[in-house]
Formats: C-alpha cells, sequence, structure tokens
C-alpha cells in the first residue's frame, strides 16, 4: 500500500517513450570539473542537501575503511566515524563492504553493507551526527550469491529498493518497507534485470572475471544502476551489460498482491542506454548514465535517445556513481574499475589517481539522487 506524502516532492515526471520518438535536442555546456584527487579507489557517492560528499570505498581495492567523507581540502575522515567504517567488532558495529549509498533530503545517508552474513543497510543521519537505524535484509530477499550493489530511497512511500546483481534464481530488486523492516524480491529473472549479450571492451581489453571454478570468463552483468525519480513516482534501472534503460512505477512495486507476471508486465522501456554502472536523473526527466566503455557520461533524454553528455579519457575512466547535489552539480566517481584484479582476470592494473568530479545537469538536479 502506498502511504500518505509527509514532505514536499520536486516536479511530476509524466513522460512516456513511444516508438519513433524525438531525437534528444542539444544540451548544455556541462562546466565538467574535478572536485578532487584521490589515492584510494571510490565507490559510489551520495551528496546531502547541506553539500556533504560522502564516498563508499570500492571493495574490489580492500579498503581499511568502507565509507568516507570528502573534506574541503581533499582529504578523507571514515564515516560517519572510524568505529562503524571499520569491519565489524565483537559488538556489531562497522559494515562489512559498501558500494551502494544515497542521501535522503532530511540528510539521512542510507549505506547498504552487501557482506557478511547477512546483508544490511545502515542509516545515519548526518544533521544530528547519530545511528538512524540498521536493517538486515535476510533471506529470500538474499538469495546465494546476491550482491546487494545499489539502492534508492524513497521517503514518500517509506521504502527502498536494492538492485540485486547476483542470486542463484537471477538478479532481482529487493524492495525494504521501512516501517516493518521486512524485505521481498521483486522481478527476479525478468527480462529488465537480465545481462543481455553484448561484451564489455575497455583500452583494447575484455572484462575478464574468474569464476568459481577458477576459470578467466567473460562475464555478462545483469541489473546494477537504479535510481528514483524526484516525484517518487517511478524507479528507473537496467543491466550493466544492457543497452536497455526501464522503469516501473512505485506503486506497482509496493503492491504485494501483484503476481509476478503481473508486475512485470507493468515495466516500461525507457530508453537507450549505454554499458554503464551508476545512473542518476533531474528533475527533466533526464537520465544520467556512467558511460563506462567510452570514458564518459550520457543523458537519456524524456525522448529516449541517448547521447554522450561528458567525455573523458583519463578523469572518466571507469565513472562509477553519480548524485545530485544542492548547488545545480551532478558529482561522479571515478575508480578505473577496470583495471582492478577482478574485472581484469585477476591481474591488479588498476593506480591512482581516482577522481571525484561534478559536471551541471540539464534541468534541476535534485538532491537525494
Amino acid at each position: 500500500m502506498i502511504r500518505s506524502a509527509s514532505v514536499a516532492v520536486g516536479l511530476v515526471l509524466a513522460v512516456s517513450v513511444t516508438a519513433g520518438a524525438r531525437e534528444l535536442p542539444p544540451l548544455p555546456d556541462p562546466e565538467f570539473e574535478v572536485v578532487a584527487t584521490l589515492q584510494e579507489g571510490p565507490g559510489n557517492i551520495a551528496v546531502t542537501p547541506q553539500g556533504r560528499i560522502i564516498l563508499s570505498k570500492h571493495q574490489f581495492y580492500d579498503p581499511e575503511f568502507r565509507v568516507v567523507e570528502l573534506q574541503a581540502n581533499g582529504s578523507t575522515k571514515p564515516f560517519p566515524n572510524e568505529a562503524w567504517s571499520r569491519a565489524p567488532g565483537a559488538d556489531g558495529i562497522g559494515m562489512n563492504a559498501v558500494l551502494g549509498l544515497r542521501s535522503d533530503p532530511r540528510g539521512v545517508v542510507w549505506m547498504l553493507d552487501n557482506g557478511g552474513d547477512v546483508p544490511k543497510v545502515v542509516a545515519w543521519n548526518t544533521k544530528e551526527d547519530r545511528l538512524e537505524r540498521v536493517i538486515h535484509i535476510p533471506a529470500p530477499a538474499t538469495r546465494p550469491g546476491s550482491l546487494h550493489n545499489d539502492l534508492a530511497v524513497d521517503i514518500v512511500n517509506q521504502a527502498l529498493y536494492l538492485a540485486d546483481i547476483g542470486g542463484d534464481r537471477g538478479p532481482a530488486i529487493v524492495v525494504v518497507d521501512l516501517e516493518t523492516g521486512l524485505s521481498r524480491r521483486v522481478l527476479e529473472g525478468h527480462q529488465s534485470v537480465m545481462a543481455e549479450d553484448h561484451r564489455m571492451v575497455i583500452e583494447g581489453r575484455p572484462i575478464r572475471i574468474k569464476n568459481a571454478e577458477g576459470e578467466v570468463v567473460e562475464e555478462r552483468i545483469g541489473l546494477n544502476p537504479i535510481t528514483i525519480d524526484p516525484s517518487y513516482t517511478w524507479v528507473y534501472f537496467g543491466a550493466m551489460h544492457g543497452d536497455d534503460l526501464w522503469r516501473v512505477r512505485t506503486r506497482d512495486l509496493l503492491d504485494p498482491t501483484l503476481a509476478t507476471d503481473a508486475l512485470g508486465a507493468r515495466v516500461e522501456r525507457y530508453g537507450d542506454k549505454p554499458l554503464s554502472d551508476g545512473i542518476s536523473i533531474d528533475a527533466g526527466g533526464h537520465v544520467y548514465v556512467t558511460d563506462v566503455v567510452a570514458k564518459a557520461i550520457g543523458v537519456t533524454g524524456p525522448s529516449g535517445s541517448y547521447r554522450v553528455y561528458v567525455k573523458d579519457d583519463e578523469r572518466l575512466s571507469w565513472p562509477d556513481g553519480i548524485s545530485a547535489g544542492p548547488d545545480g552539480w551532478m558529482y561522479a566517481t571515478v575508480n578505473k574499475l577496470h583495471r582492478s584484479a577482478v574485472l581484469n582476470g585477476g591481474e591488479s592494473l588498476s593506480e591512482p589517481p581516482y577522481y571525484v568530479v561534478r559536471f551541471r545537469s540539464v534541468s534541476a538536479a535534485v538532491p537525494g539522487r
């Protein structure tokens, strides 16, 4: 059931994508620039309404601290503190491996810990500097082989939407009810969350992963990027190895009475996208996509067409997460992940510098995306 809104929300996105839709119109100057140069590979990024920049440290690089805050001088410090940013101790305080994180409009940062026996979400109130809550994601929402990679926060309907790229029955969106803490798995194995048979070749090398048998294979990765529009009406998502951007209404994701086929029938193709990692969205329905092969960040507009927006071979060498700030900028992390041992057949070729960058959004940027 959809709950009533308790906060003011942004503009309602009511666009539809149809066959033969017009091309994306010319885009403005994105005013691209580097915010910070890092010595350790970041994962995703969250910018609070007060402008604080929070970064996860990518687990492929085995970081000491799982989440950090970027300081004005370019340095970082553990977030929310050293105890919570390290591996869990005997008291259970800490996080194992964090990729996805988002700030909501209240300044609560939601961190998705995909490691440990039972994955969890840790929410930290940055205004009051205190733990907001911890929500565990047990079976059957978590399956053998699950990797809860990213999330979208829905403060209107009091829900989280997690992108699980793994699972022995296929990728799925996990819907978490924030009132009860209960979670359930939806769209498992649906066309929209499954990888397509596209090779990902960067710098002349294909992405290669060691499988459970120790063989180096060109894996195809399903559901990864996910975001929610400023009106909390649509959740947008897609496969990393996929050229389709999909969306589904929050009211349908939240309806536990919808059968699997009925929910699947309500998923819409929004438009084109490249092979990608993270996504975000603005108030005009422009979805920003990290174009990992082209070393770029592109835009899929309400017309459904895709266009490269910012391109830089060095400073966008595997752009990963994107987050809207309160200042009209979109912020992104860059981590050269294709050179990491995990995605390079066991051989690490990745080395600093890594980056936090930003660019101007096409329409109004809404914090929390």
